[in-house]
Formats: C-alpha cells, structure tokens, sequence
C-alpha cells in the first residue's frame, strides 16, 4: 500500500466561478487558476499521483500549456486517476480538507464526495473543512488552500 499527500493553494480573484471538489458555489469571487481554480481536486490530484510514484499535477498538466487553460479540475482528476490505474494502483480511499473561512461547505458537502469519488470510479472520498481563526492569506480571505491525502494498494 501507498499513501500520498496533496497540497494546493489560489488566490481568490473576480469575475470567475468558485469551484470546489467539482461543485459550483455562489459566491463573489472564484479562485484565480490556469484551470478552473478548484484547490480540492487538485489537492486530491496530487495525493494520488503522489502515492503512485507518477509525479505532480503541474507534471501532468502544466500550466503553461493552452489545452488546459480553463480547464475542469475534476476531469483532470479524472485523468490522472486513469494513469494511476494504468501503473497498477487502486484509490482505497482518500481525505481532503478544505483550509479557508469561506464559504461554508456543510450544505453541499455529499455532493463534493460524490463528484470527487465518481472520479475515482466509487473510491471512498471524505472532505471537511477547517477555518485558520483568521491567521495568514486563507484567514484574511485573500484565497483558499487544500490539502489531501490518498491511500492506494495494488489494483490486482
């Protein structure tokens, strides 16, 4: 068995949607991204990449390339599960934790869990969310962080 670790970090930033674990959220600003900005499924991205030895989101889908720009986070989740499944691992299950303290998940929190685990084909997905008493960029509202962490076994 793996375990992987995933990080993420934006700016919040006018003008676009708030995507988070693969949900739209009405909320004034978005998170400013080369793709859709969603510090969720990205962490989760790099958790599971990680555990499989199969290097990082940017690896992948580097930010300077023009396919990805605006891109759907929770399709390039997708992808890099289909890679970890192509290198012989399986997604046990994973825990991600939003780091902010806005907006409030509560209300659209299984819907998170089920963009996200669709896109590791049933996986057990947990996510939460932790405010930092209004310490450092998340706590002054200046944008949102993410972290994940990923546990994988052989797929056979």
């Amino acid at each position: 068995m793996r375990v992987g670790l995933g990080v993420d970090a934006h700016a919040f930033a006018d003008g676009v949607p708030l995507v988070l674990g693969g949900v739209r959220f009405d909320h004034p600003r978005g998170l400013a991204g080369h793709s859709d900005g969603d510090v969720i499924a990205h962490a989760l991205t790099d958790a599971i990449l990680g555990a499989a030895g199969l290097g990082d989101i940017g690896s992948l889908f580097p930010s300077g390339d023009e396919r990805f720009r605006g891109a759907v986070s929770i399709e390039l989740l997708r992808e890099a599960h289909r890679q970890v499944g192509e290198a012989g691992w399986r997604v046990v299950n994973a825990d991600c934790i939003l780091i902010g303290e806005e907006p409030r998940i509560a209300e659209r929190r299984d819907e998170m869990r089920s963009r996200l685990s669709g896109a590791l084909d049933g996986a057990e997905v947990n996510v939460r969310a932790t405010t930092t008493d209004e310490l450092g960029f998340t706590g002054r509202n200046e944008g949102l962080a993410a972290q994940a962490v990923a546990l994988l076994e052989p797929a056979n």
